[in-house]
């Protein structure tokens, strides 16, 4: 078994703390550990370091090969440009064939929080004997909580198999984020999840799929595959990227294919998308804030407060978010973090490159 972690995008929702020379998952908003460095520790139980691949751009790797000294320099894959899903994982599946040709891959986003690492651990194992078994594409679906509309949801039909403590079930459909009628009338129906974006199968299997419903994507990943390993690699795997089409894995293959199977998950799972779902995990104290450096409070709650290197004083203030890092200092009200986006979006438009 190998793990590949996605560890592409500029989490740009995370601004000012994340950059595009240091995007989320390379920051440590989550713990005092960097929110990479927690993705490995979790699955290493399950995955020893030399069959752990990353896949991430350029800019990153050095900093990747820094924060995690145990993952061999080999196994960072570097994406010449970022072309979703697809394509990253058609580029890890060809290097995980080279070494085992009948491996099987769990393909993990580099920056979600589980709060039970063992449970979890527990439905990627279970998710992998029926990917080797019945030759499956799997997917790891999130009992969902609400009728969140940040989230794709995964329609479960029949009871396909068990796993250990584990059940698998046919899919009967993916949804695209829904407006939240619909995502109520979801939760109201049940057998909906949460699409996390986490899948098991064998890398030959992936590969077939995205040969049947990415053609054009397949024919690249042949000429990469006779350029693995050689001096023309990395000219070939820039080129062949650079004409890709940006493709999900779940719009390329997993709407189309029929051999899809999901395990529901519940583990405490969070995508940890903005700094308004950092404040909804993180520990709070009495009046509701959620603090990570000094802090002064007087008739201020339900805030999140991020400045590890100064002060912080709320008076009189409710509902806030407030980041602060050696250049910059945002404050936004709690609800509104989803447009940290246009922030960074502006300042590219006006060219302050040294804020991005």
């Amino acid at each position: 078994m190998f793990a590949v972690i996605m560890a592409g995008g500029k989490g740009a929702r995370f601004w000012p703390r994340s950059r595009e020379k240091m995007p989320k998952h390379l920051l440590d908003i989550l713990t005092e550990r960097t929110i990479i460095r927690e993705t490995v520790d979790r699955i290493l139980p399950l995955v020893p370091a030399e069959r752990i691949l990353i896949v991430t751009g350029r800019s990153h790797a050095a900093e990747l090969i820094r924060q995690l000294p145990e993952i061999p320099a080999e196994n960072i894959l570097i994406e010449p440009v970022g072309r979703n899903t697809a394509p990253c994982i058609g580029l890890a599946a060809l290097h995980i064939l080279k070494r085992v040709p009948d491996a099987v891959m769990l393909v993990l986003p580099s920056d979600h929080r589980i709060g039970n690492e063992k449970a979890f651990r527990g439905v990627l194992q279970a998710a992998a004997n029926a990917a080797f078994r019945d030759d499956s594409l799997v997917t790891i679906g999130i009992r969902p909580t609400g009728p969140d509309t940040g989230y794709g949801y995964i329609e479960q039909g029949d009871l396909f198999s068990t796993s250990g403590n584990e059940e698998l079930y046919r899919v009967r459909s993916i949804r695209e984020k829904p407006p939240r009628e619909q995502a109520e009338q979801f939760l109201k129906q049940g057998g909906f999840s949460w699409n996390s974006g986490m899948f098991v199968w064998r890398a030959s299997t992936i590969l077939k799929a995205i040969e049947q419903f990415l053609p054009d994507l397949y024919r690249g990943l042949l000429q990469i595959r006779e350029a693995l390993g050689t001096d023309r690699e990395e000219e070939v795997v820039g080129t062949i990227y650079a004409e890709q089409k940006a493709v999900s894995i779940d719009y390329g293959v997993m709407e189309k294919a029929e051999a899809v199977l999901i395990i529901p998950g519940d583990f405490g799972w969070s995508d940890v998308g903005s700094w308004d779902s950092l404040w909804e995990v993180t520990g709070k104290d009495r009046d509701g804030n959620a603090v990570r450096g000094p802090f002064i409070g007087i008739d201020a709650g339900d805030s999140l407060i991020h400045s590890p290197g100064k002060l912080v004083v709320l008076v009189g203030v409710r509902d806030l978010l407030v980041v602060e890092t050696d250049d910059a200092l945002l404050i936004c009200r709690r609800g509104r973090s989803q447009d940290v986006r246009k922030v960074t979006e502006l300042l590219e438009r006006e060219g302050r490159k040294d804020y991005l």
